[in-house]
């Protein structure tokens, strides 16, 4: 899918989607596991993820029950901007490292998405 510049920029113009393309710069990740991570709530993460495969900056596959997201390679050989952005100017956002940190205990906790529900891995994030 040919990304459109202009859908790029309106897409990484919002707090919660620039969080999204911190995580997934790192792994391929589920709605469940973003919406631990980031404290969020389903809905909202579903609606960013949205936002962001229409500009083509993710792309997902399906995985027995989950949906995984991860970052679309085209779109970013296409904007090397956005590799910019993400490996260089997103490491320096506080809420990023917060996510960061977040993603470095789900990692460590070798839980999975199925148990992610009952687990407490997570403190909630203050808003």
């Amino acid at each position: 899918m040919m990304a459109d510049l202009i859908d790029i920029i309106k897409a990484l113009g919002q707090e919660n989607r620039l969080r999204i393309l911190n995580l997934l710069n790192q792994q391929k990740l589920c709605v469940c596991e973003l919406q631990n991570i980031m404290d969020e709530n389903q809905s909202n993460i579903s609606r960013h993820l949205n936002v962001l495969k229409n500009a083509g900056i993710i792309s997902s596959e399906k995985d027995s029950l989950w949906i995984y997201y991860y970052l679309d390679k085209e779109t970013l050989e296409e904007y090397p901007f956005i590799v910019d952005v993400l490996n260089n100017e997103l490491e320096k956002v506080e809420y990023c490292q917060a996510d960061n940190e977040r993603l470095n205990l789900y990692q460590e906790s070798n839980l999975d998405c199925s148990d992610l529900k009952d687990s407490d891995v997570f403190e909630p994030l203050e808003k």
